[in-house]
């Protein structure tokens, strides 16, 4: 089953985009300056601290990276053969994206702050949210939503600015409607980084805002068949009228 589209689609990436910004919050803040999903960012702090500069790590930014690309290798191949066999593609994607980010709540989870993690137990954390991420960038790849890519922001900020009445370029935009879709993508990066960090400011753990994202993204698993199934009925309604 394909992923519905159009606004369906449109709004359940930006909610993931939302719980992109969560976690990589998580991620950043409490478990030790890496990154589990913007690993543009990633590859820059590990140069950073192989050079000795700024107190970066370099272990744990190496678990994330290569977490990553496995992630994006395993989700390619599970993705790609369930849909030749055409069978439910993106909601399983999603669904075993939450079960990972639940095991790396789980790997997380300590009475104390999350930074007193055993460096072992923290690494499994980071691995797991970042294999889950990897999985994540092939799921929004394969589905194809303009603009969205639900981790990676610079490409939506440019297209943003270089077709809007700053730019004024009509290659990248200028003169359709695109600049609301960006819009919504950069912000919803924003409001998740924010959610994130005011929650682990209000003190709340690491582990339990891992697993309130966790709980949306199989949410959303389950709620896609159904949208998709609409989405279907209506256009084989309209086609007959």
């Amino acid at each position: 089953m394909e992923p519905p589209s159009g606004p369906p689609l449109t709004v359940i990436m930006v909610c993931l985009t939302v719980a992109t910004g969560m976690l990589d919050a998580v991620s950043f803040l409490a478990l030790g300056q890496v990154f589990t999903a913007t690993q543009t960012g990633n590859l820059l702090f590990l140069g950073f601290g192989i050079a000795g500069q700024g107190g970066l790590p370099v272990v744990t930014t190496i678990v994330s990276l290569g977490a990553f690309v496995l992630g994006a290798a395993l989700g390619a191949r599970m993705e790609s053969t369930l849909a030749a066999r055409e069978y439910r593609w993106f909601p399983t994607a999603l669904t075993v994206e939450a079960a990972l980010l639940a095991a790396a709540a789980v790997a997380a989870w300590e009475s104390g702050p999350a930074p007193v993690l055993p460096p072992g137990r923290r690494g499994v954390a980071i691995g797991l949210m970042a294999l889950a991420m990897g999985m994540r960038n092939v799921t929004a790849m394969r589905a194809a939503p303009p603009d969205l890519t639900t981790t990676v922001e610079t490409r939506a900020m440019t297209a943003l600015v270089s077709g809007s009445r700053v730019g004024h370029d009509a290659r990248l935009g200028y003169g359709s409607h695109v600049a609301g879709r960006r819009t919504l993508s950069v912000v919803a990066m924003f409001t998740g980084g924010l959610l994130g960090a005011g929650l682990l400011g209000l003190g709340t753990r690491p582990t339990l805002v891992i697993l309130l994202v966790a709980g949306f993204v199989a949410a959303t698993a389950f709620l896609v068949p159904g949208l998709a199934r609409r989405q279907q009925r209506n256009g084989k309604g309209e086609g007959k009228g």
